[in-house]
């Protein structure tokens, strides 16, 4: 078993280990350019980032790494239509919810920008090596335009199937998203899977690597040596870790959440579409179990919570904050530099490896 896999090759970088394209802030150009530097491939999570704030954190990874890095992005059509009725309900619930945190009926926001055509368009400008995709696929004429420009595509996905589809897609690399892992299900269809198809990661690999011709990447639970010899055992290339990353020195998630991180458990997590209105796994606080009714559909829900994530952030309050966890949370989880976490992983995979 070799760990400078066919993954390795594919990404001109020195040990099979991703650093998870994690939106909202946590990936921060130290975070990436510092896991690039240390041999795995760091990932900017641009999904929320307007264009420019993603022209601007390109030039600031490029100023501390001359090494490969990839943007991920959300594929997702956004073909829900926002019901009156129900949208004043949602902003009662979190009128009555927020109330501690001082937020008022015009901090609520229901909005659906989208920025997705202009933020592909600075990748192909800019020169991203590797462009990832979460929620789905990238549409035809932006992976042939990928293609064309030279670019390296990896999809996520959480079934065989969705797998499948990806590479008569285009996708070079294929990762595998079990239902242990942190933050939003990459699952395509959710009127199959309301929350997310419910397949774990170590069942999922090995039936993905029997069924497409493509590396694939194992993400959720990988986040050691064991865990990434594991992987490569049941047919991945390598692994993808998000919860680990966030822990780090680099990660820019707030202070709270980084110690919540510290003093949680496996079975504190849950998966939860309150936040954002897509399903996602994050440890269980107050706004997950005092939000008392069915959320809006994604992007309307995330942007309505906007205003009580924003103040339970300057509140240093961790009990409104939307805790994005995976289930592998101990004994590894605690602060390091990334390069350190890098460093660890492969020596004890080397190390059981002989």
């Amino acid at each position: 078993m070799k760990l400078n896999a066919e993954l390795c090759s594919l990404l001109n970088i020195k040990y099979p280990i991703i650093q998870a394209g994690m939106a909202g802030g946590s990936t921060t150009p130290e975070l990436i350019a510092n896991v690039s530097n240390a041999g795995g491939l760091g990932t900017l999570g641009a999904a929320y980032m307007k264009p420019e704030d993603i022209k601007q954190a390109v030039g600031d990874i490029r100023k501390l790494t001359d090494k490969p890095f990839a943007v991920n992005l959300f594929c997702v059509e956004n073909g829900n239509v926002l019901n009156d009725e129900t949208r004043d309900k949602v902003k009662e619930e979190l009128l009555r919810i927020g109330k501690s945190l001082g937020i008022s009926e015009r901090d609520i926001q229901f909005n659906a920008a989208a920025y997705f055509e202009e933020q592909f368009k600075v990748l192909i400008e800019e020169n991203v090596p590797v462009i990832s995709t979460a929620f789905g696929l990238l549409p035809e004429d932006k992976v042939r335009e990928a293609k064309e420009n030279g670019r390296i595509i990896t999809s996520m996905i959480t079934t065989v199937d969705e797998a499948i589809l990806a590479e008569k897609n285009g996708a070079d690399i294929i990762i595998a998203q079990g239902a242990d892992a942190g933050g939003h299900r990459g699952t395509f269809d959710l009127t199959k899977y309301e929350n997310g198809a419910d397949v774990g990661t170590f069942s999922l690999v090995p039936q993905v690597a029997d069924n497409v011709s493509i590396p694939v990447v194992a993400a959720g639970g990988a986040n050691d040596g064991r865990s990434l010899v594991a992987a490569l055992a049941l047919g991945a290339s390598g692994v993808q870790i998000g919860t680990r990353f966030l822990s780090s020195e680099e990660s820019g998630i707030h202070k709270a959440y980084k110690q919540k991180l510290f003093n949680s458990h496996e079975d504190d997590t849950v998966i939860t579409k309150v936040f954002s209105g897509r399903p996602a796994r994050g440890i269980l606080n107050k706004f997950i179990e005092e939000f008392s009714m069915e959320p809006l559909a994604y992007p309307y829900q995330n942007s309505a919570t906007k205003s009580i994530r924003g103040a339970a952030a300057k509140h240093g309050d961790g009990e409104f904050m939307s805790l994005w966890s995976g289930q592998n949370l101990r004994p590894v989880v605690k602060e390091q530099s990334a390069a350190e976490i890098v460093e660890e992983i492969m020596e004890k995979a080397q190390e059981i490896l002989g």
